[in-house]
């Protein structure tokens, strides 16, 4: 074989391979029977947290979102100053 054979019979597999793939995109997939029955056994396999560390949690979001605010107000408040004096 010539380079060039090998170069159209490369070119020929490529088309293969695309024309291949078109046809397996168009044909519709099946629903899967007993997906919800899959869905309910993956969840008991899920470790659920407690009420008290939800609450752990809950408590500590609220106080790291409180403080986050405090730092850009006082920041905010900083700006400002700086803005008068400058300004």
């Amino acid at each position: 074989m010539t380079k060039e054979e090998k170069k159209v019979s490369k070119k020929d597999l490529k088309v293969k391979k695309q024309d291949k793939k078109k046809k397996e995109k168009k044909e519709p997939k099946k629903p899967s029977e007993g997906y919800f029955k899959q869905v309910r056994k993956e969840m008991k396999l899920v470790k659920w947290p407690s009420g008290k560390d939800v609450l752990k949690y809950t408590v500590s979001t609220i106080i790291f979102c409180v403080f986050l605010c405090l730092i850009f107000m006082g920041l905010n408040l900083i700006m400002s100053l700086i803005r008068g004096w400058v300004g």
